[in-house]
């Protein structure tokens, strides 16, 4: 099994090299239509959390990511370490945060590239830290949710 830490470096990594691409490819507020109608390549700058909340408080959302980081490492083995599935999420989650937080210390927001879109409806942009971060909430919830589904574990409620 690869070890947690080197699946939330890939994350970063990932994260980094993708929005340090988008950077190069695409100014500011640039828009590359891949998928007309669907989905496009941008490079929007976002101050705030996700869709687009609490947008002008970098600060504090440097702090809520440096405090979030610390506790995961420092409790990861308090949520259901034995999962492998929550090993992983875990993996995900830091590697996501930490990549967000990259931008949000060195850019003062985050790099959002990827637009997926129906019409005039809209996703919020989003990248790859941030998919890592729902595909580990998702991945998190369904190994914890097998976990109590088990006979002989302790039902919450």
């Amino acid at each position: 099994m690869v070890a947690w830490w080197a699946i939330a470096a890939a994350v970063l990594a990932a994260d980094q090299l993708t929005k340090a691409w988008i950077t190069i490819r695409l100014e500011l507020g640039d828009v590359w239509p891949v998928v007309p109608g669907f989905f496009d390549l941008v490079h929007w700058r976002n101050t705030g959390a996700a869709w687009g909340m609490f947008q002008g408080l970098n600060a504090l959302l440097i702090v809520v990511s440096v405090a979030v980081l610390v506790a995961l490492v420092v409790w990861r083995e308090k949520f259901h370490w034995e999962r492998r599935g929550a090993r992983v999420a875990t993996a995900l989650w830091v590697g996501g945060i930490t990549g967000n937080l990259v931008d949000r210390v060195r850019l003062g927001a985050v790099v959002d590239f990827l637009d997926f879109y129906i019409g005039r409806w809209h996703w919020p942009a989003f990248n790859v830290a941030d998919s890592a971060i729902c595909v580990g909430v998702v991945l998190y919830v369904l190994s914890t949710w097998r976990v109590a589904e088990k006979p002989g574990n302790a039902q919450i409620g």
